[in-house]
């Protein structure tokens, strides 16, 4: 399959197999940039590619997905980051700057607001060049923005739901986990849209289906953040969710 490896001085594609190791790919992006291996990072929506596992790993990489690259400077000891960018936020009447990862979800930043201005995330919205941000678990790179971007803030009225609005629905979803967990085991479950992956990833363990240890979830190359709904993910019934052994850390 096709990859897109970005840098910070560009972006090229790469052919790679699924049994590809992530150090083989290293070694090629050595061949054609002269790269040594031990100074690069790759990472795919903020999370770490290791060198110990194949791509078959990672269901989170399909054709045309973008790997980003990282170099670290051997002498000075620190990594050029090209996901970290400064954004304006415009409250009102007032704007201020942070620094965010591209690959940070809007819900994501919605939090980092929250808990600077103190409002309620279910009223915030964030627009951009016009189009409002109305997707919390897309990535901000996917929306367009980049370094010195403006995003505005505004707050919405939250409504009771309607008595003609539909209760929350039960779906029927399949766990897949990675060739290194349970040789790639397909786990069917129903769970209600409105229960949070946290709520999920307790049943999973209570019924003995994973042992106990630390994991996190994927759902469309996406991370899913623990205390979020199904809903919130977007998954619909029917999707498959990738589970994999480990911790994803956040920057806030």
């Amino acid at each position: 399959m096709k990859v897109i490896i970005v840098s910070r001085t560009g972006e090229f594609s790469m052919e790679i197999g699924l049994k590809e190791p992530v150090l083989r790919i290293k070694q090629m992006i050595e061949q054609l940039l002269g790269v040594e291996v031990e100074t690069q990072t790759l990472t795919v929506y903020g999370f770490e590619l290791i060198d110990g596992l194949d791509m078959e790993d990672y269901p989170i990489v399909v054709e045309g997905t973008k790997i980003d690259l990282t170099i670290k400077d051997k002498e000075l000891g620190i990594e050029l980051d090209r996901n970290r960018i400064q954004i304006t936020l415009k409250i009102s009447r007032r704007r201020m700057n942070m620094d965010v990862d591209r690959t940070e979800t809007v819900g994501s930043l919605k939090e980092k607001i929250h808990i600077i201005d103190g409002s309620s995330i279910k009223r915030l919205a964030l627009s951009f060049s016009g189009i409002e941000m109305d997707e919390n678990y897309r990535c901000l790179c996917e929306y367009g923005i980049c370094e010195g971007s403006e995003i505005s803030v505004f707050y919405k009225n939250v409504n009771l739901r309607r008595a003609d609005q539909p209760s929350a629905r039960r779906l029927s979803l399949v766990v897949q986990t990675s060739s290194s967990l349970l040789n790639s085991a397909k786990i069917p479950l129903e769970m209600m849209e409105s229960s949070t992956i946290r709520e999920m990833r307790q049943i999973l363990l209570d019924e003995k289906i994973l042992p106990q240890d630390d994991y996190f979830f994927i759902h469309k190359q996406r991370i899913m953040q623990d205390d979020c709904s199904i809903r919130w993910h977007g998954v619909e019934d029917g999707d498959f969710l990738y589970v994999f052994k480990g911790t994803v850390s956040r920057e806030y």
